[in-house]
């Protein structure tokens, strides 16, 4: 389904990525570790089309990554980042304007999936008439997973995500998206000790030479 394939990575004459290679296929889970500034988000970058790749190609599907195709890859994405600047205002106008945009629009949204991830993530429906930007931390970066949800893509890239949950939120988080059958899920995280589950592919990244 996704495909890595001899990704070299170089920043200042130093190897971020090199010769790295890696196929994911569909409903894989797979966590990505290494200290910080190892190449983690690089990852993501480079599979968003953020970023490319000194040398090497990425694969979806059988067809190489380019410019001409990378939006219909990010259709099928949902990457939840550490940034959980997402904008401001009253939750609930918040979440309708994001199913507003373009790229969200073939998403249905259901008022019932909405009330249901609150409560799995141990929020109160009260807080949809909250502003986004009066909360704390730890309710954002719940509020952000809960939005990724719902947009009900066939990939997860998850960046950092549950760096401001206590560690029974952490666990119920990765959980929840290892538990979901058909779910493609990249986890990048250096915090990995409460990942402990034999349905990961787990992948360390070194420093390179």
């Amino acid at each position: 389904m996704i495909s890595l394939k001899d990704i070299t990575v170089k920043f200042n004459d130093a190897y971020i990525l090199k010769d790295f290679n890696l196929t994911i296929e569909k409903g894989e889970k797979v966590l990505i570790s290494g200290k910080s500034g190892i190449g983690k988000s690089t990852l993501l970058k480079l599979l968003l089309g953020f970023a490319l790749p000194d040398k090497g190609s990425i694969h979806f599907n059988d067809s190489i990554l380019d410019k001409d195709n990378i939006w219909e890859f990010r259709k099928s994405v949902a990457y939840v980042s550490q940034d959980l600047d997402i904008g401001e205002g009253e939750i609930k106008e918040l979440i309708k304007n994001i199913f507003m945009f373009k790229s969200n629009s073939e998403a249905a949204f259901s008022k019932d999936n909405l009330t249901d991830l609150i409560h799995v993530f141990e929020l109160d429906e009260e807080i949809l008439s909250k502003n986004y930007e009066e909360l704390s931390g730890g309710e954002k970066q719940r509020i952000v997973i809960i939005i990724s949800i719902l947009l009900n893509r066939e990939i997860f890239l998850l960046d950092e995500i549950t760096s401001a949950l206590d560690e029974n939120l952490k666990k119920k988080v990765i959980d929840y998206f290892l538990d979901w059958n058909d779910l493609t899920v990249i986890i990048i995280s250096h915090d990995t000790d409460y990942i402990q589950t034999n349905k990961l592919l787990k992948i360390k990244l070194e420093a390179q030479k």
